[in-house]
């Protein structure tokens, strides 16, 4: 796992430019490379790239532009889209966008500068930026995530576990923003005062039933690792070696199937006594035969609308 200021270290060793000075190596962490450094032609231009995309992800959760893969990541670097379409981009200032996409412009010339993005309206508006819109990524994606069954959850834990810090870019930075007091855990408390920040107009139940959703063990608190998995977007999870890993965890016996025995016995392992097992395998187990074969397991992590409780 690479942390989060080993992340930031290698970013500022990205070369800097003095008097115009062009370089020619290949440096930086994959998400945060500028277009003109895979081209090994670059200046000063490559910074104001690196801090878009950081500013994209504190905004949105997610990299601008990702792929399972370093040279699928270039790749999107050079020609993928910039989405402010999905969520909270409807729900970021206008003002915002603008400068994340002036900030990511692929030609280096028309980039702004370092001074014109200190100048930016967003950022200059009373001296603080002032979109929170990662807090209103959390109520969509929680909203989500409690509409699911604990297997689904499970095996979402399961994958988020097993991603690189890099991978799950953004979600320390959610975490800490919503976990003021620093303690590692997310109280009810804290959770209700995030969630106000963005004027979200919940019932105490409603924040109650939010906070239950996440808190798949029950400690009565939101753990780094369930926030991760209830934050974790859904083009992660539905990856095929990550669901194949997934299912490959509850499948202890390597037989091809997920058992009653096996679905329980990892629900021991997170902490989970309250299941009733017979209905998360009813839902699931398609054909009927007791079991959940593979196709039936993605079938539950792949269907939005499938593996809801």
């Amino acid at each position: 796992m690479i942390d989060d200021d080993d992340q930031f270290q290698r970013i500022e060793s990205i070369p800097r430019s003095p008097l115009g000075e062009i370089f020619t190596d290949v440096v930086g962490s994959p998400y945060y490379v500028a277009p003109e450094v895979l081209r090994k032609l670059y200046g000063p231009e490559c910074d104001v790239w690196s801090a878009g995309v950081i500013i994209y992800i504190l905004l949105s959760g997610v990299p601008p532009f990702w792929d399972e893969t370093e040279q699928g990541i270039f790749e999107q670097v050079l020609k993928g889209d910039l989405d402010f379409v999905s969520e909270p981009w409807p729900s970021i200032s206008g003002d915002a966008k603008d400068l994340v996409r002036r900030m990511l412009l692929r030609d280096p010339k028309k980039r702004l500068t370092a001074h014109e993005v200190l100048c930016h309206p967003w950022v200059k508006a009373n001296g603080v930026a002032p979109d929170k819109p990662l807090d209103s990524a959390v109520l969509s994606r929680l909203n989500h995530f409690s509409a699911m069954n604990r297997l689904k959850k499970i095996a979402i834990r399961v994958i988020a576990e097993s991603l690189s810090e890099e991978e799950i870019a953004g979600l320390k930075e959610m975490f800490k923003m919503i976990d003021t007091d620093n303690s590692g855990q997310i109280t009810l408390e804290e959770l209700k005062r995030g969630l106000e920040r963005v004027g979200a107009n919940l019932k105490d139940s409603e924040i109650s039933g939010l906070m239950q959703a996440a808190d798949v063990d029950n400690s009565g608190t939101i753990e780094y690792g369930e926030f991760v998995a209830a934050m974790l977007h859904l083009n992660k999870v539905q990856k095929e070696d990550h669901l194949f890993a997934a299912f490959s965890y509850f499948d202890k016996d390597g037989s091809g199937y997920i058992t009653q025995d096996e679905l329980q016995q990892a629900c021991e392992k997170f902490g989970l006594s309250d299941i009733r097992l017979e209905d998360i395998m009813h839902e699931v187990d398609q054909d009927n035969d007791g079991r959940i074969d593979y196709s039936e397991f993605v079938a539950m992590m792949q269907d939005t609308g499938f593996g809801r409780r």
